[in-house]
């Protein structure tokens, strides 16, 4: 009797259709994963600088960077996870499934006043650029932002980790 791994016989050939999608669903995770770094790091660096013009400019890139590569990716990932769990006959009651979706949830309730929040000190920044300071509502909304982050952007990784080690839980 062959042994099995994730509904498929170790060794036996995995189809096309599922390398495809496979490979399309990583690429999904890489886009959000890497673009929320990019943001957050651009972000940062354009407030240090304390330069209105500048973080103005780089908000608006940064909210087109959200609305081009990170929605379009957060859009593709169920679709793709759908179709993975459909390919593999795995089930959405696995426990790593059921926390890797948890985490989504929590990534998506605090990446959605993230982009408002851009959107917002974006322009701030921009009627601040003329020479006035920057703001209180820039600075508040500039903590929220950053405070945000970080459950946003650890459940992005607790997910990746949850999809590769797919632990017993």
């Amino acid at each position: 009797m062959a042994s099995r791994r994730r509904g498929r016989e170790v060794g036996a050939p995995l189809s096309v259709t599922y390398d495809l999608i496979k490979f399309l669903h990583v690429i999904g995770a890489t886009v959000i994963l890497g673009t929320g770094a990019g943001i957050a790091f651009f972000m940062l660096a354009a407030h240090l600088s304390r330069d209105a013009a500048f973080i103005a400019r780089t908000a608006a890139v940064v909210v087109l960077a959200d609305f081009v590569f990170t929605a379009t990716a957060i859009i593709a990932q169920p679709l793709t996870g759908f179709l993975l769990i459909r390919e593999t006959g795995a089930s959405l009651a696995d426990g790593w499934m059921v926390a890797s979706l948890v985490f989504y949830g929590v990534a998506g309730i605090f990446w959605l006043p993230v982009v408002w929040m851009q959107i917002r000190m974006r322009d701030l920044a921009a009627a601040a650029s003329s020479g006035k300071p920057l703001p209180d509502e820039y600075h508040r909304l500039f903590r929220l932002w950053f405070i945000f982050g970080f459950p946003g952007f650890g459940s992005v990784l607790a997910i990746l980790w949850l999809m590769i080690a797919k632990p017993v839980l």
